[in-house]
């Protein structure tokens, strides 16, 4: 399955019921998950480094930079 990774980001950005916290939020989860997975030296799943990308675009897009 293929993941349009700029459509899902611009669709994040442009959602107003999401603020920046939940943003800060879900990337701070995704950031824990990652550590967990490292620490028990399991593979880092693919759908959480696409997740943190998505989250990382569509909140660089919010901020306007």
């Amino acid at each position: 399955m293929k993941i349009d990774i700029a459509k899902i980001s611009d669709d994040l950005a442009m959602d107003e019921t999401i603020t920046d916290y939940d943003f800060w939020k879900a990337l701070g989860q995704i950031e824990d998950e990652l550590f967990d997975v490292q620490r028990r030296n399991q593979p880092i799943p693919f759908r959480l480094i696409q997740q943190r990308r998505i989250i990382s675009i569509a909140r660089h897009k919010r901020s306007g930079n």
